[in-house]
């Protein structure tokens, strides 16, 4: 089903479908009411609580939120009140959804929300509420999938119109201020005209997004898995860049979890295409943009195919992903050089997002202190010329193509041109000499870069942390090296002593407690790294409480429908759903269920292996159609039946 609201002025589109409203500015009514000066105080008093005006996120633990907190707009957090208010009020909400690294929510702020004029009109006309979606992944995965379906494509800033029964109406991503103020405008002159043919509009949309009931499969078949891995393999070769690695013909996303379970694929049946591809897109993640060279760590993705140009966004969830994924490909394929990397990776979590308390911050913003994007990474040649000697520069000039124009308007980024012996033996250098004064070199620029500015994202979220346990684990196991095991010890004790208070699992801490909702997210990846640490100690007790964190998720997140990434999202719900796909972030589902497998066979739970295996065998046909989105769940199912 498609729908779509035009701009009254026969402009393009807001969304893909097919309604229009006619509005006629004379007709448009003039609110004529007047206070009545012998209202009775106490029903003053009674009316004050239910009027909120200003801007709410002033002093948020959340630093997105708090960064919004002195737009003129009157922001609201994402709350059971504020959809009542909208009901209240009869108006529309304006839900606006991004995250603290995010570049193009910096750039939409400074250009429209810190517009006086707009924010005057969006304060008079409509509910505006600001959602940090790393705390709220629920709402922003089910705004997503709307915005997906209407426009093709989503992202952030996400701008969600909803109605006020809470169904959304019209979204985008980034819009020019231009551009945002006529929709504005005309918006709220088709609210104004036909607002219950827009309720009706937005109600379908909604009713189209609850899914269909679970189509059980009789019987989980080997036969069955061995073709969908045939097709997941298939279909990622027909998607790959077989010139640069990866995946998309502009952007380029590491895509860990497809890129892993791909990886077992091929350790399931070895193939010279998959193998190609695989080391290919590893080499070019780890020796171009895509990874800053310098300080260790890889970007969130790259703008452009051959993974030159990064943005610059850094994000704990991706290093700990592709920090277990290149230990995986190290071992699999025998090359140190991807342990290298791993290593490398795991250095700049424990050195940089490790905080005293234990836990590791969400993210780097793409933006430096002044607001530039990538400024913290980037070197012009000025700078190049002034801290480093004539060998030093002449060194990192061939090592990391550091010479000529910058390519950026804020100069060179380091990206793996020829390797140190190669550069020796062109510049005419002795190798030790030459590894001496390359080594000087990246400490001159290392100590540069401190003293510039970096804004971090400090929340510690449960989830995310699970996925750095994993990975830390499967350092202190593959790289002897203790300082893994120490750093592992720490996010364990984090999880258990600061995000779980006995009864649930918190997603995030603040200042005043609580901060956000546990989601199915967190539970799985929490649950995954706690037995990963169980497995490397030996520890009953921890093994335990991840039994206990799984069984409180299927609890919560599951159904006879299925799942649910969420169970208090405060939107109308539909069905679940079999299996979530993999995207950036590993399936929760499939997390959850690899989890439970696990434990089922440690703790010999008969009962726990029959849930594993009724839910893994829910409704396979999105396997039979697009088995490279669920990469995961077609790894989990091959794991059940091998």
């Amino acid at each position: 089903m498609a729908w779509r609201v035009l701009l009254a002025s026969g402009g393009s589109p807001v969304t893909n479908a097919s309604i229009r409203v006619p509005i006629s500015k004379a007709s448009r009514p003039e609110n004529r009411m007047r206070p009545r000066l012998l209202l009775p105080i106490f029903l003053l008093l009674i009316l004050l609580p239910l009027v909120v005006s200003g801007n709410a996120l002033q002093g948020s633990d959340s630093p997105y939120l708090a960064m919004h907190g002195d737009d003129p707009v009157n922001w609201r957090p994402w709350s059971a009140e504020v959809l009542a208010q909208a009901k209240r009020e009869n108006k529309l909400l304006f839900v606006s959804i991004g995250y603290f690294a995010c570049h193009w929510c910096h750039v939409m702020q400074r250009e429209t929300y810190q517009n006086k004029a707009v924010a005057r009109y969006l304060n008079e006309h409509f509910i505006s509420v600001k959602v940090d979606r790393e705390l709220n992944p629920a709402l922003d995965a089910y705004l997503i999938e709307f915005v997906t379906r209407t426009r093709g494509t989503a992202g952030w800033p996400l701008n969600v119109f909803l109605t006020p029964d809470g169904h959304p109406l019209v979204g985008m991503t980034y819009l020019p201020t231009g551009r945002f103020e006529t929709l504005l405008k005309e918006l709220q002159g088709q609210w104004t005209e036909a607002p219950d043919y827009l309720r009706q509009v937005a109600a379908k949309a909604a009713e189209a997004m609850r899914g269909m009931p679970l189509e059980a499969v009789p019987e989980l078949k080997a036969a069955d898995v061995r073709r969908y891995e045939a097709t997941l393999v298939s279909q990622a070769l027909t998607l790959g860049d077989d010139m640069s690695g990866g995946f998309g013909e502009q952007t380029k996303f590491p895509l860990a979890p497809h890129l892993s379970s791909l990886l077992a694929a091929w350790q399931h049946k070895p193939d010279a295409a998959l193998k190609e591809f695989l080391t290919l897109t590893l080499d070019r993640m780890a020796l171009q943009g895509l990874r800053d060279q310098l300080g260790g760590g890889f970007f969130r993705y790259t703008v452009d195919p051959g993974w030159h140009t990064p943005h610059f966004e850094k994000m704990l969830y991706g290093n700990a992903l592709l920090a277990d994924l290149y230990l995986r490909a190290a071992q699999a394929f025998e090359r140190p050089d991807y342990a290298a990397v791993a290593r490398d990776t795991l250095d700049f979590m424990l050195r940089e997002m490790m905080t005293p308390a234990g836990g590791m911050v969400a993210s780097f913003s793409a933006v430096d202190d002044a607001g530039d994007e990538g400024g913290y990474y980037l070197w012009d040649n000025e700078t190049l010329q002034r801290i480093l000697d004539k060998q030093q520069l002449a060194l990192v000039q061939q090592v990391w193509g550091m010479q000529g124009p910058p390519p950026h308007e804020g100069g060179h980024l380091p990206m793996m041109q020829m390797s140190l012996a190669q550069a020796a033996k062109t510049l005419g250098m002795k190798a030790a000499v030459a590894e001496k004064q390359f080594q000087l070199a990246r400490e001159r620029l290392l100590a540069e870069r401190s003293k510039r500015q970096l804004p971090v994202d400090h929340k510690i979220l449960a989830g995310w942390n699970g996925l750095a346990l994993t990975a830390l684990v499967a350092g202190a196991r593959q790289l002897d090296d203790v300082r893994y095991q120490q750093g592992a010890e720490k996010l364990r004790n984090y999880l258990l002593t600061t995000l779980w208070d006995g009864q649930r699992l918190w997603r995030a801490r603040g200042r005043q407690g609580e901060l956000g909702q546990a989601t199915l997210e967190d539970y799985a990846f929490a649950a995954q790294g706690l037995l990963d640490w169980a497995e490397l100690t030996n520890s009953k007790a921890d093994r335990q409480m991840a039994l206990r964190w799984v069984d409180d998720a299927w609890r919560r997140f599951h159904d006879g429908s299925g799942w649910r990434l969420s169970d208090q999202t405060l939107l109308p719900s539909g069905y679940g759903v079999a299996m979530f796909s993999d995207s950036p972030l590993p399936s929760p589902s499939v997390v959850l269920m690899r989890t439970a497998w696990r434990l089922a066979a440690l703790e010999d739970d008969k009962a726990l292996r029959q849930r594993v295996l009724k839910a893994a065998a829910s409704d396979h046909t999105a396997l039979q159609e697009a088995a490279f989105e669920y990469a995961g769940q077609v790894e989990l199912l091959a794991e059940i039946v091998k």
